[in-house]
Formats: C-alpha cells, sequence, structure tokens
C-alpha cells in the first residue's frame, strides 16, 4: 500500500534526503511482504514462539487484554526498503560534512525507506561523486553488504573464491571480487544468473554442486577453494554442506545470506574450516550508539565501519569497477510500488534481479497532511458534544496505539484533533486508525492550533521536560506520560514554567499515573481512608528482562527503569499512603554483564510513619505476573495481583474482586477524570504538588541508587 504522510524531521543527528531512486530487496522484503499475507493460522505455524508468548501473556493478563495487543501489532504499518539514493534538503544538529543539495546514498531499515523523502542518521548517509548516477547509488547498502562479507573472508591477491548464489548480492561480490583480483567460481540453481556473472567477469560458472566442485579442484591444483562466500537465501543448509565440500583444508566459509546454519560437522572438522557469518554491512550494525546516536568507531582501530563500507563500494562505482546497469531487471515509479512487489513475490512469473523505484516527480515536502473523516455508508453522522476538549498528541509509538488512544476513544467529551510523530509515517496510520483531522512532524502545529486546549506527550522520557514547558508557554493543558523529567533540573524548569502562568487561567499538568485510577486502586484508597496507623507497604513489579543497549535503560534519553517505569510504582505508594516521602534508599544487585542496575528495592519513610518498598525486578519469570501489592496497616489486610484480583480483610468487612477476561490499569478513568474537570468543573485528577512531590520521590530514588546513599527529602528541597 502506498500511503501520503508529512516529510519526517531530521532530528539531532539526522539527514533529510528527497529520494531519487531506492533499490528494492528481493530477499528481505519479500520475505516481509510473505508473511504479512499469510492467514493467522499460517503466521502462527510459522511463528510458534510468538504463538507461546501471547499464550503465557493471556493467562498473565487476560484475554481480552492479549487480544487488544496482538490487533495492535498487527495493524502497525511497516515501511519497506533500506537502500536509496537522494538530494540533501537540510541537516539537523550536530550533523557535519553534509549540506542542502548534496548528492548522498543512505542505508538502514527504518530509515532509508522507498519514500519520497526520509530522514536518515549521519553514519549511515555517504556523499556521491558526481560521476555516480542515483539509480546506481541506491544499491549502496546491497554493495556494502557484500563488501562486508569479503572483508571478513580476509581475501587476498590471487586466491580462488566460490560464490554460492548468485542474486544481487552475489553478482556484487564476484565484481568486487574480481576487482581485489580473485579467481571467481559461481553458483546458482538458475542459468540466466550465472550467464550475467559471467559476462560481470566470473571464471567459471555452474548450475551443479557436483560440477562445482570439479571447477574448484581445477582451478586450485587439486585443493579446492582458498574461501567461499554463500550469497543464497534459502531455509537449507545445503549450501553449508556444500561449502565445506569445496573448500580446501584450512579454508574459509563466509555465510552472507539469510541461509540454513546447520554445519555438517565430519567435513568441516576434518579439514578445520574456519566459518564465519558477516553481520550486514559492517561493524556499526545493529549498535545504538553508532547509528542513532552517531558515535563513531575510531579508524586507526575499526578502519571499516558500514559507513566506510559504503564509501568504499561508492567508489568502487565511481571508479566503473562496478557495473550496476546490468544488475536492473525492473524499474518503476513509486506510484507504481505494487507492482514491483508483485514482481518480486512471483505473483508475475517473471524473472528479477535488481528493482528500482524512481521518484520523478517533485514531492510534496509538507510537514501536515489533512485526513479525511472516515464515513461509513449508512452511518448516521456523529454530533459532538457541547462541550469537548480538542486533544493533540506527540508521538504515535506502541504506547499510544495500544493503550493511551483505545482508552481515549471510550471517553466521551474527547476530539481528536492532531498528531504529531517524527516519522510521519507512524502519525498517519494512528491519525487514520483513531480519527484525527491531521497529522504532522511538526510539534509546534499542534502547540499553535487554537482547536487544541489539552496536547499529550507520548515521546521518548528525555523530550518529556522541553515539550511539557513549550506546551504550558503555549497555553496548553498538559498530560505527559511518566516520567515528567530525568532531572533535578529540568524538574525546576517546569515548576517555573507553571508558576509563571496566568494566576486566572491555571493550566492542568499531569502525569500519567493510570493505576491511581484503576478501579481496584480506588476502592482500595476508599478502604485506606479509614485507617488510623501508619500502613506499611510492598509493590512487586516483575517486569522482564530488557538488553542493555534498549533506549530506556540510557540514562540520557529513557532515564534507566527506575525513573523510566519505577516511578509509577513510587507513585501509586505515595498516592496510598497519603503522606509525603521524609527519606529514600534504593540498593540494586550488582551488575553481573547482563543487567543494568535493573533488580533494585526502594525503601520509602513517609512523614506519618508508613513504610512502603519497591521491588523491581528484571530477573524473574514472566509468567509469574507482573504487579503484585499488599498493604497492612489498623487492622487491615490487602492484596491486589496484576490488577486481576483485589482482597481486602479488614476485621468483618471482606471484599473479593475478580477481573477474569481484561486487567484494568486505570487508563480510561485517567481520562474520564480529565474530561470531567475539563468540561464538568469536576474534582483535579492530580495536584500541581502531587505531580512535583511524586517526581521529586523518583528523582531521590535515582540518586540514592547511583550514589549509594540513603537521600532526605529535605536535603533535594535545599539543593
Amino acid at each position: 500500500m502506498i500511503a501520503n504522510v508529512p516529510v519526517p524531521a531530521p532530528g539531532r543527528g539526522r539527514v533529510l534526503a528527497q529520494t531519487q531512486a531506492s533499490l528494492v530487496s528481493a530477499g528481505t522484503e519479500r520475505m516481509v511482504v510473505d508473511f504479512a499475507e499469510k492467514s493467522m493460522l499460517d503466521k502462527a505455524r510459522s511463528r510458534p514462539d510468538l504463538v507461546k508468548q501471547v499464550v503465557d501473556k493471556a493467562k498473565r493478563e487476560g484475554v481480552l487484554t492479549t487480544l487488544d495487543a496482538a490487533k495492535n501489532r498487527m495493524e502497525q504499518p511497516m515501511g519497506l526498503g533500506y537502500s536509496c539514493a537522494g538530494i540533501v534538503l537540510e541537516t539537523g544538529e550536530d550533523v557535519h560534512g553534509l549540506q542542502a543539495g548534496d548528492r548522498v546514498a543512505c542505508a538502514g531499515g527504518g530509515y532509508a525507506n522507498h519514500a519520497e523523502a526520509v530522514a536518515v542518521p549521519k553514519n549511515l548517509v555517504v556523499k556521491l561523486p558526481d560521476n555516480v548516477d542515483f539509480e546506481s547509488a541506491s544499491f549502496t547498502t546491497i554493495g556494502a553488504i557484500a563488501l562486508q562479507g569479503i572483508r571478513l573472508a580476509d581475501v587476498k591477491l590471487g586466491e580462488i573464491v566460490a560464490v554460492i548464489g548468485l542474486g544481487l548480492l552475489g553478482q556484487l561480490t564476484i565484481q568486487m571480487l574480481k576487482a581485489a583480483g580473485c579467481i571467481v567460481i559461481g553458483m546458482d540453481i538458475q542459468r540466466q544468473r550465472i550467464e550475467l556473472a559471467q559476462r560481470n567477469g566470473a571464471d567459471a560458472v555452474t548450475t551443479s554442486q557436483d560440477e562445482l566442485d570439479l571447477l574448484c579442484r581445477q582451478f586450485s591444483a587439486g585443493h579446492g577453494a582458498d574461501v567461499v562466500l554463500i550469497t543464497a537465501d534459502t531455509k537449507s543448509d545445503q549450501p553449508v554442506a556444500t561449502a565445506g565440500e569445496i573448500a580446501r583444508r584450512k579454508g574459509i566459509v563466509v555465510a552472507v545470506g539469510a541461509v540454513g546454519m546447520t554445519i555438517p560437522r565430519k567435513v568441516y572438522y576434518e579439514k578445520e574450516l574456519d566459518f564465519r557469518i558477516s553481520c550486514s554491512y559492517g561493524p556499526g550494525r545493529y549498535d545504538t550508539d553508532y547509528e542513532e546516536k552517531g558515535l563513531d568507531y575510531p579508524y586507526a582501530y575499526v578502519r571499516w565501519t558500514e559507513q566506510r563500507n559504503m564509501e568504499a563500494f561508492v567508489q568502487l562505482l565511481a571508479g566503473k569497477s562496478i557495473n550496476v546497469a546490468s544488475l536492473i531487471s525492473h524499474r518503476f515509479n513509486i506510484d507504481e510500488a505494487p507492482q514491483a512487489y508483485q514482481v518480486i513475490t512471483g505473483k508475475t512469473g517473471e524473472p528479477f534481479l535488481g528493482v528500482v523505484l524512481l521518484y520523478p516527480n517533485p514531492p510534496d515536502l509538507s510537514r501536515k497532511i489533512v485526513i479525511p473523516p472516515k464515513v461509513e455508508a449508512g452511518a448516521p453522522a456523529q454530533a459532538e458534544p457541547a462541550e469537548s476538549v480538542g486533544v493533540g498528541i506527540i508521538g504515535g509509538g506502541n504506547f499510544a496505539n495500544a493503550t493511551l488512544l483505545p482508552a481515549l476513544k471510550q471517553v466521551p467529551g474527547l476530539k481528536l484533533v492532531g498528531i504529531s510523530s517524527a516519522s510521519g509515517l507512524s502519525g498517519r496510520a494512528t491519525g487514520d486508525r483513531f480519527g484525527f483531522s491531521y497529522c504532522s512532524t511538526d510539534t509546534q502545529q499542534l502547540l499553535d492550533d487554537a482547536s487544541i486546549s489539552t496536547v499529550a506527550i507520548l515521546t521518548r522520557h528525555h523530550l518529556h521536560a522541553k515539550q511539557v514547558v513549550a506546551a504550558l508557554q503555549a497555553g496548553k493543558h498538559v498530560f505527559v506520560e511518566k516520567p515528567l523529567c530525568l532531572t533535578d533540573g529540568e524538574l525546576q524548569e517546569i515548576i517555573a514554567a507553571y508558576r509563571a502562568l496566568d494566576a486566572h487561567k491555571k493550566l492542568l499538568l499531569m502525569v500519567g499515573y493510570n493505576r491511581r485510577f484503576a478501579p481496584f486502586v480506588v476502592e482500595l484508597k476508599e478502604h485506606l481512608q479509614r485507617v488510623q496507623e501508619p500502613l506499611v507497604i510492598h509493590y512487586r513489579a516483575n517486569a522482564g528482562f530488557l538488553p542493555s543497549d534498549h533506549w530506556t535503560q540510557d540514562l540520557a534519553q529513557g532515564g534507566g527503569r527506575l525513573m523510566g517505569e519505577g516511578c509509577h510504582f513510587i507513585d501509586l505508594v505515595y498516592h496510598l499512603t497519603n503522606s509525603k516521602p521524609q527519606w529514600i534508599t534504593t540498593n540494586a544487585l550488582p551488575d553481573n554483564g547482563r543487567y543494568s542496575q535493573d533488580n533494585f528495592v526502594v525503601n520509602i519513610g513517609f512523614e506519618n510513619g508508613s513504610l512502603g518498598t519497591v521491588t523491581y525486578l528484571a530477573n524473574g519469570d514472566k509468567s509469574f505476573g507482573k504487579e503484585y501489592l499488599e498493604v497492612s496497616g489498623g487492622g487491615l489486610s490487602a492484596r491486589l495481583d496484576d490488577y486481576r484480583s483485589l482482597q481486602i480483610s479488614h476485621g468483618a468487612k471482606q471484599v473479593k474482586r475478580l477481573a477474569r477476561l481484561r486487567q484494568d490499569k486505570g487508563h480510561k478513568a485517567e481520562w474520564q477524570a480529565i474530561a470531567d474537570y475539563l468540561t464538568k468543573s469536576g474534582p483535579l485528577p492530580m495536584t500541581f504538588d502531587d505531580v512535583v512531590c511524586s517526581t521529586e520521590a523518583a528523582l531521590a530514588a535515582q540518586r540514592s541508587l547511583l550514589q549509594g546513599r540513603t537521600v532526605m527529602m529535605d536535603e533535594e528541597k535545599s539543593e
């Protein structure tokens, strides 16, 4: 499907480019499209691991909650493509050496998509020499993958190299090996491809495995190939087995393509073969510090990063060492893109190799797209409530789609006006799905929109404070998904911005601590109002493992898991005690290379004598359930188990509640409270003092964790 989406925002460390040509990856993209077109049953059969995850989630969280999550995942669009070339339109902060008008090649799934304009991290962009055309440059990513395989094989001048699989990857590999002075023997089951490889320089080609073995022996005086590069795309283990048979003793086998990985021990053992797996386009791939943050590896120590491999391939194009034109079998304009996928998925039955998309028309570079309203045949027009709250959403990620917006759609009196997201694609998809009036990649457009009175901020955590201040200064009511901010300095900026508001037009500032509004928590809080003694509260969050390179683990971007999610539970304990924290101590298990200080215990002493403990775990079994709360005090005992059951015992009073099909963590009730406050003069959902106190407590817990000491809250206020 082709969609009209706003032009993406370049952002820090990004390059915005107008695409002139992009290459369709027959292997990777065909796999994605084939999976998307499978029936639910076929998808389940092909991914039993995901089926198990769904079943486990249903057991933990309820059938309806799980069905909602699965449906949301399936409805999320995916931009296809990862190799393109074009002209720089704009550069973000911290981009050097590139400027508007430069001709570039771009790489990266999720970045260098098939789109008229793309925003790509700077380490995945290379400048083009004047004599390299855009069509040829669109092959740069695939070329870098082929080149990395060759580098990993450590081939030398005059060596005999066999290439198994002569699709695009294999064809480019053969040409680069010949440029390096190797003797190259190619093998593929398609005759057209071996003939093309021979025209492009292969010394010998064959469609037969037996003949391949014979050719390798003939060219090596009976020894076999020095190196075997597997560039095939198949689930079969046969290419790996064949490579072992044709390689010489102590030879090197490199898997570049996606192939079966069962290695026959006998032949590999007897020949002492070196089997290597090439990781895409080189060092830096899948490293968020390199790709997303733009941190380069030292040139002296990592000579060939993925960007430098891209640059080397571009230089081969400039020197005419690579013949790309011979590899192009099809060209389509971008508005004909569905036909390209008909070709690569085999629906047309015609042979193909390099499929290039072209962008001949000047693109619409608008950062705002008006979304036509959905009108179902025969459906009566929906009347707007007399008083409605115009809502703008900043951020169109998984939380917005899976949790918050489905809840908002159930609350009368809320009108979804505009949504802003950096990529454009997620904003348009979310806008279509939930009935927004427009989508944008420019947050300021939402802040300038007089029809939007309330802004919900759902972006990554490091952006929250700046966006909260901007929204308050624009005169908007603000809902920000936790956390409010990541540092004490940011909190002070928010406090200053809020206090600078006109006293007669106080705006709502609220953090998304939805658990306060969960029905079971509301009922529990009512019972606790009758308790006249201090409470002892324990909240256990069995949060599950996240890798250390996940963005939430980054203290600068996500704040770590304490600030990123642990603040939820700190706030709820504070809410239930109805007393301000006095001191906080946080201790974590020592990191062992697997965890990132995300197995921790927060102990809180409150002014009224209550004690609270938050235990946050990354090392538990997820099937055990995520959240468990126990409260004791004044003869009352209560237990809340994962928002599926509530039990309260208080003398003669006994309460037992059970939610069988769906958890309710309070998202709908939270926004109902916001709507009631803004349209019906209902009670304030969360006071500004509560917002500040809860945030100070989370920051104090983080400080205690990092400094290894107890933090007194009066110390926080004096600094």
